[in-house]
C-alpha cells in the first residue's frame, strides 16, 4: 500500500482549484512509478522520499504549481523553464510531459538514489609520519626513550608534537618546546596528555 501522508492531502485540498488536479496527477504518477515512496512535508510543501532520501517535490502557488526532482539536471537534463522545478510554471496537466515520460523520470531518480547508496566512498589515504625538523631530529636521536615512544605513536600523535615545535614564534620558545617534547616523550606522554583521561 502506498504511503500517503494526510498533510499532503490537506496541502492539495488548500491549493488553488487549477492546481489540485495537477498535484493529484503528479502524486499518482510518483506512487505508481515507485510504490515504496514515502510522503512528507518539508519547507512547507509536499516531498516524496525514497529510502529516506529526497526524490522529488510538488508545490502550489497563487497562479501556478511546480514539480521538481531533487537532482533535476541528472534526471531531466538542462531546462530553460521559468519557476521552481524542471517543468516550469504549471497551470494544467496538459503542460506536463506524458505519463510515460514522467514515470521514466521518477524511475531514473530512484535509480540515481540507489546508485548513490551503493557507491563506495573513497577512503582518504592516511597521512604519512611528519618529517622532523633538523634541530629537533638531532636531539631526538640522542634520547633513546623519547625516540622509542615517538616511533610507537601514530602519525597524528607524532604530527601534534612536530606542529607544536614548528609553530613556535621565537627560537627561544622553539628550543624550550623541543626540550619539553623530549621530556614528555621519555615519559611516554602524548602532546596533549594533560587533557586525556
Amino acid at each position: 500500500m502506498a504511503s500517503h501522508d494526510p498533510r499532503v492531502d490537506a496541502y492539495i485540498a488548500k491549493s488553488p482549484g487549477f492546481a489540485q488536479p495537477v498535484l493529484e496527477h503528479l502524486r499518482t504518477i510518483v506512487h505508481s512509478a515507485c510504490p515504496e515512496v514515502e510522503e512528507s512535508i518539508k519547507w512547507g510543501c509536499p516531498h516524496f522520499l525514497y529510502q529516506g532520501k529526497l526524490l522529488c517535490s510538488i508545490a502550489a502557488f497563487k497562479q501556478h504549481c511546480s514539480f521538481q526532482f531533487w537532482h533535476g539536471k541528472d534526471v531531466v537534463g538542462e531546462t530553460d523553464k521559468d519557476g521552481m522545478g524542471q517543468f516550469g510554471k504549471l497551470t494544467s496537466i496538459k503542460e506536463l510531459p506524458s505519463k510515460r515520460a514522467l514515470v521514466a523520470y521518477v524511475r531514473k531518480a530512484v535509480a540515481l538514489r540507489e546508485a548513490a547508496a551503493t557507491r563506495k566512498r573513497a577512503t582518504p589515504a592516511p597521512k604519512p609520519s611528519p618529517r622532523l625538523p633538523a634541530d629537533f631530529a638531532a636531539l631526538w636521536k640522542k634520547h633513546s626513550a623519547a625516540h622509542k615512544t615517538y616511533e610507537a605513536f601514530s602519525p597524528s600523535a607524532q604530527r601534534e608534537y612536530v606542529e607544536w615545535v614548528t609553530q613556535a614564534k621565537t627560537d627561544a620558545t622553539r628550543q624550550k618546546r623541543i626540550a619539553t617534547t623530549l621530556e614528555w616523550l621519555a615519559q611516554g606522554k602524548q602532546r596533549n596528555w594533560k587533557y586525556q583521561r
